[in-house]
């Protein structure tokens, strides 16, 4: 009776277990079939979709080095931190030592990872341009979602030297200030992209295919010395500090190709760590800060009474009695003069004698020659921030105002205009582009004054550093200089100030045939002295000593005249 009962059910068991062991492997081959075959190209992309990303290609901004090739500004790689907002998983530990190790607080990664706006992103910055060895230390805590990207940073080996011409660039590589930004389309790089496998962390474990090539950022060669741009920073800052000054800024102008060889200001920054600087300490003066230019501008009301063909070089000026009324105004000397040539009218820098000058020539003659010498307009250095210079031009002409503008007042210019101004008496009357790019060969330019009257004001200008004259300070042993001495008046609320003043030189060598030509400004000293012959000459003595050396410029004073030369107050 039990084995009747039993023999059913045995059998039924062993008929269920034949099916399932039939049907399973049936199954499995048909969900294999359905993987493999019907479904493989879906499949494969969901699979696709979780593994494989598109990646940028980093590409290095170009080089920018000075005319010998030596670097001023360069891209070196670094890693930036990122995480994937919808796989960041993290414990309160790892959470801990992800923030110490990119010395964050783990309440900033929270906030950064948790925004609602970039919750839907791939990708957002922890941190950005960190060195290598960090980068390491946070792949090393293999946390899900957390990436490492290669980046470049920009990196200025001169530091503070170069800082106002060169500029610096942002976060993202793009130029802010200075060349980087005039010159950002030639200098940028163009991203590449490419195809990774990345795991379920996040990390990349293969390279699949670039997509993109990436291309380098083009070098760009400057015609700036290295050597004469410290050079010219170390004295301009020794001076801005002797007479506690305000400001001061230099540049040196190449005589036959019109390149910036050297451009520096004060006070400056370093651009590798601008965290605590403000940006007013960004602008470069020498292109964007205008002033009046008071004396500096002399020689050339000499030019436009030259021209006028009423004076001639050997022409006299009567001065007496040291002063004139023009227009219910006094205009003064320091002294009374007496007669005068127009020699003696820029080494003595006399107002009343350039006044004379300029009442006794029509009242457009000396503003056209402003106009042509470039005072109004750009240089077209290819410098971000360049300012116009502006010259007052009344509708009708008051005598006070030909007389003022004869000395500087009632225009304002830039250091860089005012140098390029003085260029075209060094060129022989020839106006050349300025530029800050390296030339190949010397620049014509086009004759706007006489070779001749341009000639003749030169030598008259080797009288302001000869004795007597208001530049002693800038003689440059060995060699014969030519330049102007200027101090103004700044300007105030209440019109000019009694203690205020910008004091400027600006001047060429050697003087017979001048190679550079540099102008220096120094706005409100506030040491003892004040006078551009006391402040801003000597900054051209130094400066131009030491580059006259460097670009191997053979010396203009013979050694029989050394002595003579010293008593002329060369040697001090």
């Amino acid at each position: 009776m039990t084995e009747t009962v039993h023999k059913p059910a045995s059998r039924f068991r062993i008929g269920t277990v034949l099916i399932i062991v039939l049907i399973v492997p049936i199954a499995l081959m048909i969900r294999a079939f359905d993987l493999h075959v019907t479904n493989k190209d879906f499949l494969k992309g969901q699979g696709d979709a979780r593994s494989i990303r598109e990646l940028p290609v980093a590409a290095h901004r170009g080089m920018i080095v000075d005319r010998h090739g030596e670097p001023l500004a360069v891209s070196t790689p670094v890693d930036s931190i990122c995480a994937d907002p919808r796989r960041f998983e993290v414990t309160p530990t790892q959470l801990a030592n992800l923030a110490k190790s990119l010395e964050l607080k783990p309440q900033q990664i929270s906030k950064l990872v948790n925004d609602k706006k970039k919750a839907k992103k791939s990708f957002v910055y922890l941190k950005r341009r960190i060195i290598p060895s960090q980068a390491k230390k946070v792949t090393a805590l293999k946390i899900p979602g957390i990436s490492v990207r290669r980046e470049y940073r920009r990196y200025y080996p001169t530091g503070e030297v170069t800082a106002h011409i060169i500029g610096f660039t942002d976060v993202d590589d793009k130029g802010q200030e200075g060349i980087e930004l005039g010159y950002q389309q030639w200098l940028k790089g163009e991203k590449g992209r490419q195809l990774v496998m990345t795991d379920n962390l996040g990390r990349v474990v293969n390279y699949i295919d670039l997509i993109k090539q990436p291309r380098a950022g083009n070098d760009l060669v400057l015609s700036l010395d290295r050597r004469l741009q410290y050079l010219t920073y170390r004295e301009l800052k020794r001076a801005v500090f002797k007479h506690k000054a305000k400001s001061g800024s230099a540049v040196i102008l190449d005589v036959q190709t019109g390149e910036v060889l050297a451009m520096v200001n004060q006070p400056s920054f370093n651009p590798n760590n601008r965290s605590s600087l403000r940006g007013y300490r960004y602008r470069n003066r020498v292109v964007t800060d205008t002033f009046e230019p008071g004396s500096t501008v002399k020689p050339f009301t000499v030019v436009a009474a030259l021209e006028s063909g009423k004076f001639a070089a050997s022409s006299i000026v009567n001065t007496s009695p040291g002063y004139m009324k023009v227009s219910g105004s006094i205009i003064k000397d320091i002294k009374n003069y007496g007669r005068i040539s127009l020699s003696k009218v820029i080494s003595k820098s006399s107002n009343v004698g350039a006044s004379k000058l300029a009442l006794a020539i029509k009242p457009n003659d000396l503003v056209k020659l402003h106009r042509r010498v470039g005072f109004e307009d750009l240089t077209q250095s290819g410098l971000s921030g360049e300012v116009e210079g502006s010259i007052n031009q009344p509708r009708i002409w008051r005598d006070i105002e030909r007389a003022t503008l004869s000395y500087g007042y009632g225009l304002s210019v830039t250091t860089l205009q005012l140098a390029r101004a003085y260029s075209v008496l060094a060129s022989g009357g020839k106006l050349k582009p300025v530029t800050i790019e390296l030339q190949s060969s010397p620049v014509e330019g086009e004759q706007i004054i006489s070779e001749k009257y341009a000639r003749q004001v030169r030598t008259m200008l080797k009288a302001v550093v000869s004795e007597g004259g208001t530049g002693t300070k800038a003689n440059v042993p060995g060699y014969h200089v030519a330049g102007k001495t200027g101090t103004v008046k700044k300007v105030g609320k209440n019109g000019y100030t009694d203690n205020k003043y910008i004091s400027t030189f600006v001047g060429m060598a050697p003087a017979d045939d001048p190679r550079l030509v540099m102008a220096i400004t120094i706005h409100e000293p506030r040491g003892e002295h004040y006078y551009g012959g006391e402040v801003a000459a000597p900054v051209f003595s130094q400066v131009m000593a030491g580059a006259l050396r460097l670009l191997d410029i053979a010396p203009d004073v013979l050694p029989e005249n050394q002595g003579t030369f010293a008593l002329l107050g060369g040697m001090k």
